[in-house]
């Protein structure tokens, strides 16, 4: 029997602001806000971890497969750094919004309308990235075992989720959703939040071993994100695979 790691009705959440995904001022202006640094993170793990000499297209050569791309917010950064890219999300308008803008931005990006379960293609891919993904999916286990099957032996997969930490449930729901207003209420469960430990555990049974793993925090004075040791909220991290 096929895994299902579809939440119908986060699928339906998504899709009722997928208008938005490109509004720097929009339900996901906070995403848009962490863009900039995660795009970094993953820029300069991959120059260290390909061994490559930073350049214009840096990425060239390198496939890349974006699961739960949204409107491609980090699909079209990693194809402008050179990078043969493939978004899929599990919501149609989703992927309607990226293919629209894909025609303003005029990169080649390859979008599908699937989840890692449905997604019939024979391809593996260099990097794989499962971006704020994790905590909006029906199970957790079944999700990564399916997207852990496109990655290249030795290739690495970018997980970045939130912590299960009554400090995230505080800051990531009370504060973002209840006092901020930075996203629309009822967009985290904190029950499918993970702790670090267990993500590990759960990619470890899936071949893939953990390189790094380090936090994301939100400074309000200066109003920017940064990359930090503390993982007690968001994290980022690379995982391997054996």
């Amino acid at each position: 029997m096929k895994n299902n790691t579809i939440n119908k009705k986060e699928i339906e959440k998504f899709s009722k602001i997928a208008e938005e995904w490109w509004d720097p001022n929009g339900k996901f202006r906070p995403l848009h806000k962490f863009n900039p640094i995660r795009i970094k993170y993953i820029r300069d793990t991959i120059l260290s971890e390909f061994n490559i000499k930073s350049n214009h297209k840096p990425f060239e050569g390198l496939s890349i497969l974006d699961i739960g791309c949204g409107g491609g917010l980090l699909s079209e950064p990693m194809a402008r750094l050179g990078a043969e890219v493939t978004g899929i999300d599990a919501s149609y308008k989703n992927v309607e919004v990226a293919k629209y803008h894909l025609k303003k931005s005029k990169l080649k990006i390859n979008y599908y309308n699937s989840s890692p379960e449905n997604f019939k293609i024979k391809k593996k891919f260099d990097v794989i990235l499962n971006m704020e993904i994790i905590e909006h999916v029906e199970d957790i286990d079944s999700f990564i075992n399916e997207s852990s099957k496109f990655l290249k032996k030795s290739g690495i997969m970018f997980i970045a989720t939130l912590n299960k930490t009554l400090k995230s449930y505080i800051f990531a729901i009370i504060g973002a959703e209840y006092v901020l207003r930075w996203l629309p209420i009822g967009t985290h469960d904190w029950e499918k939040f993970v702790k670090p430990e267990d993500l590990t555990k759960i990619c470890k049974k899936n071949s893939l071993t953990l390189k790094k793993i380090d936090g994301m925090t939100f400074n309000p004075i200066l109003n920017k994100w940064s990359v930090s040791s503390d993982k007690s909220v968001n994290y980022i991290s690379e995982f391997k695979k054996v």
